[in-house]
C-alpha cells in the first residue's frame, strides 16, 4: 500500500496529512512550518479522550465491582476470579507496542474505529457472560481492543493541533485519564450496587456515539505512510513476552508470593525476553521498537519519567483509598468523593497547562509538576494519621490531594507530549511505548504497596482491617516514602529534558530563522505531485 488516500485525491500534501509534514520529520517540526489549526481539532480530541476514558474506567470500576462478581460466580476460586482483572491488565500492557506499530502501518483512523467497535462488542459480551470463563475471555478481548485504542487515541489527536496548543491538548487528554481513574470507585460502586453487569454495559452507548462521531470527524489521512515495511515478528514476540511476563509477575505476586518459584520464573522470563529484545532491536533492519525512538530528544527521558511517575501515582492513589476505607472506615462511595479534589485539580491545571508550558518551558513545567508530587507524598508522610475525623481529612490530607493534582496536571502533559516530537510514521508506536511505561509503572506500584502492607490491603473484602490501624498506617507511610523516592526519579527525568524541546511546544516563541529553515527543509523533502 503506497498511500492511504485514493487516486482521485492524489498524493497527500502536508495540509492534508498534518501528522506527516516533511517526510520522516517530527510532527512538531513540520507542523510549525505548514500546518494550520484544524477547526475540528477539539472534536477529534473529544473522541480520542472518550476512548481513553473507557479504557481506564473499565479497569478501575471493575476493581470495585470485583466482590459482587465473585458472589455471582461462587464458588469460583479467588485465583480464577483474579483473571477478570488480570486478563485485561496483562493483555493491555503486552499489546500496546505491537498495536501501535500496526496502527502506524495500517492507518490510525481505521485501527481506532475497529478498536472501538471491538471494545463495545467485548463490553456487551462481559455484561451478558453466563459463566466465569466466558467473562474472562471477553475481558481479554477488551484488553486487546484497549491496547489498540490507547496509543491511536493520542496519535490521532496530536497531529491536528498546532505545536503551541499541544501541551493544552495533552493536558486535556491526561485530565480525562485522571478523572476516569479517580471517579472509577464512585461510578463502579454506584453501578455494582444495582448490578455489576452495568459496569460493562454502560460502555456500549458511549462506544456507539464515539464510533458515529469518529466516522464523520476523524481525519482520514492521519497515520498514512509512504513505504510498506516488513513486520518484525520475532521482535513483536519478544515485546509480548517481556511486557506480558513482567506485568503478570507484578499483578500475581501478591497471590503467588513474592519469592514463590512461579513469580521468580515468570519474572525471569520477562527479564530474559527484554534482554533478547534489546539485542534483537539493535540488529534487526526494521525492529518493532526502533532504538532510534530513544535517540529522539526528550523521548527516553519521558519513558523513564512516566515509569517512575506512575509507580508513585499508583502507590499514592491506592494508599489514599486504603487509608479512607480501611483506616478511616469511609464507605467506597465516600472514599471516592474524598478523592475528588485530585481529579478536579487536574482539570483546572490541565486547562492552564498550555499557557504554563509556553511561559516557562517543558523542562521547568515537568520539574515543577514532579516536585509537587514529591511534596504531596511528603505531606501525607508527615501529617496523615489514623484519626479519621473531618479535620484530619481537611487539614492533614486535602493539601496533599491538591498538590498531587497540580503535579498530575503539569507532569503528564509534558511527558506524553514527547510522542509529538517523533517522526510522524512512528507516532502510534511511540505512544504505545509511553503507555507501556504507564501500565508497568502502575502494576509495579500496586505490587510494591501490597507487598509492603503484607496483604492488609485486601482486608476490607474479608471483614478485616479493623484493629489493624497501627501496622497499616506504618505500611502506608512506607508506601509514601516509595512514592516520594520514585517521584524524585521523575524529577530527574524532567531535568534531563533538553531546553530545545520546549520550542516544539512553545510554537509562538520559535525564531523566524528557525521557521524559514523548517520550511526550506520541508520543501526539499516534499514528494512530487502524483501524475
Amino acid at each position: 500500500m503506497t498511500s492511504c488516500v485514493s487516486k482521485s485525491r492524489g498524493t497527500r500534501t502536508p495540509a492534508e496529512d498534518p501528522a506527516e509534514g516533511a517526510a520522516g520529520a517530527p510532527a512538531g517540526v513540520a507542523g510549525r512550518a505548514q500546518v494550520p489549526a484544524d477547526p475540528r481539532r477539539w472534536l477529534v480530541l473529544a473522541i480520542a479522550s472518550a476512548a481513553q476514558f473507557l479504557a481506564v474506567l473499565d479497569l478501575i470500576a471493575v476493581t470495585i465491582a470485583f466482590p459482587a462478581i465473585g458472589r455471582d460466580f461462587a464458588p469460583a476460586s479467588a485465583s480464577a476470579l483474579s483473571w477478570v482483572l488480570n486478563g485485561y491488565t496483562v493483555v493491555l500492557a503486552a499489546l500496546l507496542v505491537p498495536a501501535g506499530r500496526i496502527a502506524d502501518e495500517a492507518g490510525r483512523r481505521r485501527c481506532f474505529l475497529i478498536g472501538m467497535v471491538l471494545f463495545g462488542l467485548a463490553s456487551a459480551a462481559c455484561g451478558a457472560a453466563p459463566t466465569l470463563g466466558l467473562l474472562v475471555a471477553a475481558r481479554v478481548v477488551q484488553g486487546v481492543a484497549a491496547a489498540v485504542l490507547i496509543p491511536t487515541s493520542l496519535s490521532l489527536a496530536l497531529p491536528v493541533f498546532p505545536p503551541h496548543e499541544r501541551a493544552t491538548a495533552v493536558g486535556a487528554w491526561t485530565a480525562v485519564s485522571a478523572v476516569a481513574a479517580s471517579s472509577g470507585p464512585v461510578i463502579g460502586g454506584l453501578l455494582a450496587a444495582s448490578d455489576w453487569r452495568l459496569v460493562f454495559l454502560i460502555n456500549v452507548p458511549v462506544v456507539v456515539l464515539a464510533v458515529a462521531a469518529g466516522v464523520r470527524l476523524l481525519p482520514r489521512s492521519v497515520g498514512g505512510r509512504v513505504v510498506r515495511q516488513r513486520w518484525d515478528l520475532p521482535g513483536a514476540a519478544l515485546v509480548l513476552v517481556c511486557i506480558g511476563a513482567l506485568v503478570t509477575a507484578c499483578v500475581q505476586a501478591p497471590e503467588w508470593g513474592y519469592t514463590a518459584p512461579a513469580t521468580l520464573v515468570v519474572l525471569g522470563v520477562g527479564v530474559a525476553a527484554g534482554a533478547l529484545g534489546v539485542r534483537h532491536a539493535r540488529r534487526a533492519a526494521e525492529p518493532v521498537v526502533d532504538p532510534a525512538l530513544f535517540r529522539t530528544p526528550g523521548f527516553g527521558a519521558a519513558t523513564l519519567g512516566l515509569l517512575s511517575y506512575f509507580v508513585a501515582y499508583s502507590v499514592m492513589m491506592l494508599g489514599a483509598t486504603l487509608l479512607f476505607t480501611d483506616v478511616w472506615h469511609y464507605s467506597v462511595r465516600t472514599a471516592g468523593l474524598a478523592l475528588a479534589p485530585w481529579p478536579l485539580t487536574v482539570l483546572v491545571v490541565s486547562a492552564l497547562s498550555g499557557r504554563i508550558v509556553r511561559a516557562v518551558g517543558e523542562r521547568a513545567a515537568g520539574v515543577i509538576g514532579s516536585l509537587c508530587f514529591v511534596a504531596a507524598a511528603s505531606w501525607w508522610l508527615g501529617y496523615a494519621d489514623d484519626g479519621g475525623a473531618g479535620t484530619h481529612y481537611a487539614v492533614r490530607f486535602l493539601p496533599g490531594l491538591v498538590l498531587a493534582g497540580i503535579g498530575t496536571g503539569l507532569y503528564q502533559p509534558v511527558m506524553f507530549a514527547a510522542a509529538g516530537l517523533l517522526p510522524a510514521r512512528r507516532l502510534s508506536v511511540g505512544s504505545g511505548v509511553l503507555m507501556v511505561s504507564r501500565q508497568v509503572g502502575t502494576a509495579l506500584g500496586v505490587a510494591v504497596l501490597i507487598a509492603v502492607m503484607g496483604g492488609q490491603g485486601q482486608g476490607r473484602h474479608q471483614g478485616q482491617g479493623h484493629g489493624q490501624q497501627g501496622p497499616e498506617m506504618g505500611a502506608l507511610r512506607t508506601g509514601w516514602i516509595v512514592a516520594a523516592v520514585t517521584g524524585a526519579v521523575a524529577v530527574g527525568a524532567a531535568i534531563t529534558l533538553r531546553p530545545g524541546g520546549d520550542g516544539a511546544t512553545r510554537g509562538q516563541a520559535t525564531r523566524p530563522a528557525n521557521r524559514r529553515r523548517d520550511r526550506t527543509a520541508a520543501a526539499g523533502q516534499r514528494r512530487p505531485p502524483a501524475p
